[in-house]
């Protein structure tokens, strides 16, 4: 006698798992039937649970024109159905995001994120990437506000990180709330089996060390993190990291420890922000005299703008900066007379402190750059009309070497203002030559004289 096995009771099976797990098994099944998800779809609107713009916008997935390479098709030499069919999803999503919608947009955001992952080969112009990525992020905010089943969640981060290498990196810290404790420790496991193999080697080693980074400091690991980070030193980026993730800890004494020592050997365009680490780490224990000192040190050993403005908001702090402010001008005025390119720093520190005469004068005295005299102009023509008279020239000089129509027509601009900034000065007769000398210079450029004329202009006689 043959004996059959009883038929599972697979409704009561269904009714035994959770209102997640079941939510879970049916969006992945919808996924696979457009017809189910359909159906659900009109449920949910007719429930009143919905978002009928959620079911445009997978509409919207399913006609878009399909991927092929660009310039065949509908789609237009660089697929312009496509990209903007796949912009408005996003959008959509943003949108909905953005307020509030209590939509369960996560399935959306997953059919959007792969659909770009799968047009990713033919994106020589890096804006499919783009979009990847903006649609990766919308998809981590979609995943907090309605997590998915966690183990799937975690599987398609490994997938992605693995197996997925053209796509954009994926971070697994935004996607840490929505996968849970039981997410996290998934794809802990999977990444210390890859760790475990001593033949695995280059990218995938790369990638698993990467993940192992990144679930430190999505669970709170701090130590494991900071060693972890410690082995890529000595750069300044990571001393920041360091310092920030300390610092978030609230390991003070330790971030103010890590960040001087870095600051030591540390040079280039990455000092700064482990400056300023260190700085806001001693504002935050009280230790205001070390951020000041920090700070005076930080802009004797490169001085500029920045580092002047760093150093009297320490020193104001501490109500000492009418005493630390005249060696700050005076090494910022020495710089510039050694070297014109710099004179824009002292320039704006006096411009800073509501000294527009002092400043007016350092630019005549060191140069500057001509936005900066423009700007100084700006602020002192209505009283003294003819200092600014040579700043306008060089500007129409620059316009005009623009050679273009816009450039012409701005200078034709200048010129009304030069025109009345003479007449102001009682310098009438000396804009008359400065025009004539000007236009006989140019008398080629026949856009230049069109322009000219349009600005209501007198045009002298040129010599032809």
């Amino acid at each position: 006698m043959v004996h059959v096995a009883p038929t599972p009771d697979l409704r009561s099976y269904l009714r035994s798992l959770s209102t997640e797990t079941l939510a879970g098994l049916l969006c992945e099944q919808a996924e696979r039937d457009p017809r189910l998800r359909g159906e659900l779809e009109q449920r949910a609107a007719r429930d009143g649970q919905g978002d009928s713009t959620v079911a445009e916008a997978h509409k919207l997935l399913d006609d878009a024109v399909p991927d092929r390479p660009r310039g065949d098709g509908p789609g237009g030499p660089d697929g312009v159905d496509h990209a903007t069919t796949m912009s408005a999803v996003l959008d959509t999503l943003q949108r909905l995001l953005d307020g509030g919608s209590r939509a369960d947009l996560a399935p959306l955001a997953l059919r959007t994120v792969n659909k770009l992952g799968a047009d990713l080969g033919t994106d020589p112009a890096g804006t499919v990437r783009s979009e990847l990525e903006r649609a990766i992020g919308l998809y981590a905010r979609a995943c907090r506000a309605h997590p998915p089943a966690r183990g799937a969640l975690a599987d398609w981060l490994l997938e992605a990180a693995f197996e997925r290498p053209n796509w954009p990196r994926i971070d697994v810290t935004p996607f840490a709330e929505a996968l849970g404790e039981s997410g996290l420790r998934r794809i802990k496991s999977a990444v210390d089996t890859v760790l475990a193999d001593d033949s695995c080697t280059g990218q995938r080693r790369t990638t698993a060390e990467r993940l192992l980074e990144q679930l430190a400091e999505a669970s709170g690991d701090v130590d494991t993190l900071v060693e972890m980070l410690s082995r890529k030193l000595p750069r300044l980026d990571v001393s920041l990291k360091i310092v920030r993730v300390l610092r978030d800890a609230g390991r003070h004494t330790e971030a103010i420890a890590h960040a001087a020592s870095a600051l030591g050997p540390g040079k280039g365009p990455l000092r700064a922000p482990v400056v300023d680490a260190l700085a806001e780490t001693y504002h935050e224990v009280g230790q205001e005299d070390e951020a000041l000192t920090l700070r005076r040190n930080e802009f004797r050993r490169a001085p500029g703008y920045d580092g002047y403005l760093a150093l009297r908001e320490a020193a104001t702090g501490l109500g000492c900066w009418a005493s630390e402010r005249p060696a700050a001008t005076e090494l910022l005025a020495e710089r510039a007379a050694a070297d014109p390119a710099l004179a824009d720093d002292v320039v704006r520190a006096l411009l800073a402190e509501g000294e527009a005469d002092q400043a007016w004068r350092a630019a005549d005295r060191y140069g500057g750059s001509l936005e900066l005299r423009l700007e100084l102009a700006r602020g002192r023509e209505a009283e003294h009309p003819a200092e600014v008279i040579d700043v306008y020239r060089s500007y129409v000089d620059e316009l005009i070497a623009h050679r273009d129509v816009a450039g012409y027509r701005q200078a034709a601009r200048q010129l009304r203002k030069l025109r009345t900034l003479h007449k102001r000065a009682d310098k009438a007769e000396e804009f008359s030559a400065y025009l004539a000398e000007l236009m006989e210079t140019h008398k080629r450029k026949t856009r230049l004289l069109a322009e000219v004329r349009n600005a209501r202009i007198a045009l002298p006689k040129v010599t032809r």
